[in-house]
């Protein structure tokens, strides 16, 4: 896939903004602007923490890369902006977006198109009292994953192992976001699958299989340590592997999305059925993430995978309909 650069215009990486993944953001954001100078790009930093998206039309910018994660930049907020801007930008669109952050939503669409996803509880803020609680292992069994359903990351998120945990854990979570959802612990495999693409162009890039220290694939073993272990090619049987990506490019098309994405699943030890986690529309870039691994091994390399993106920028709403 030949680019020409120089067509792509000036380009602003946005990176960092307010959310609780601002300093993964960052990274990210700092890989992709170098990539893309190196590779010929008028790439230049913006941090909408700092300054207003309004800038970027006044400062002559013609499209936008999204290096941000989480709330205010993964979430459809920021996507909807440019829009008003008629600005192109990388990843998925205001719907699938917002669905995708949303995890208790992205379940509900799933599992009406399908598709399988471990057994959940959603705790409203007016059920996080210590009787509503402390019922939700009875349903869902332990050990049991809390977490805020908006964030990523992994921040924010418990193994509760007992009931003496739930309430800390709740806790915890709520911090994060009002709601919390509880979900069924799938004990087996971790894996993760990006896609690239739009539509019935969308393909599936290779499986990373992931092996952390006591399987803890936490924040800090995510992003600023070197002893969690991935494996790509991912060491499945070619059908389990093919089956993950025929699952992940139906999830990943039922949401909506568009230009990249990864979905993030386990595979149940005791039956090797996959469970699809989440979709991440605004996924990492930094030296530990999983997206320009699975690239590289499909022969693309981190500034040819960052430049495919930012010429697969899109809106919405096509200009000619935005003028109207």
């Amino acid at each position: 896939m030949n680019i020409d650069t120089k067509t792509l215009g000036k380009t602003a990486v946005l990176m960092g903004g307010r959310s609780a993944e601002r300093e993964v953001s960052l990274m990210s954001g700092a890989g992709v602007l170098n990539a893309l100078k190196a590779q010929g790009v008028d790439a230049h930093a913006f941090d909408p923490a700092e300054r207003d998206l309004v800038e970027l039309k006044r400062l002559g910018f013609k499209r936008v890369f999204i290096a941000l994660h989480g709330r205010m930049g993964e979430d459809g907020s920021v996507q909807g902006a440019l829009e008003l801007l008629g600005l192109p930008y990388t990843g998925s669109g205001i719907m699938a977006s917002a669905i995708a952050m949303d995890k208790v939503m992205t379940k509900r669409v799933w599992l009406a198109e399908g598709l399988p996803t471990p057994r959940w509880v959603w705790l409203a803020p007016d059920r996080q009292q210590r009787g509503d609680v402390v019922a939700v292992p009875d349903t869902l069994g332990l050990p049991l994953i809390v977490k805020p359903p908006r964030e990523g990351s992994s921040i924010g998120v418990t193994k509760v192992v007992g009931y003496s945990q739930m309430q800390d854990a709740v806790t915890l979570a709520a911090a994060y976001d009002p709601d919390v959802l509880c979900e069924e612990f799938i004990e087996g495999d971790e894996v993760t699958c990006p896609v690239l693409g739009s539509g019935a162009d969308a393909q599936a890039l290779p499986v990373i299989r992931i092996v952390a220290p006591e399987g803890a694939y936490d924040y800090q073993n995510k992003y600023f340590t070197d002893v969690t272990q991935y494996h790509c090619p991912s060491g499945l049987p070619a059908d389990e592997e093919a089956e993950i990506q025929r699952i992940v490019l139906a999830a990943y098309r039922t949401l909506g999305c568009r230009g990249w994405g990864r979905a993030d699943l386990m595979i149940r030890a005791s039956d090797r059925k996959p469970f699809l986690l989440e979709m991440n529309t605004s996924p990492g870039m930094t030296g530990h993430s999983l997206v320009p691994m699975s690239a590289r091994a499909a022969g693309i390399s981190y500034e040819q995978l960052c430049v495919r993106l930012l010429a697969d920028a899109a809106l919405d709403t096509p200009a000619k309909e935005a003028q109207a």
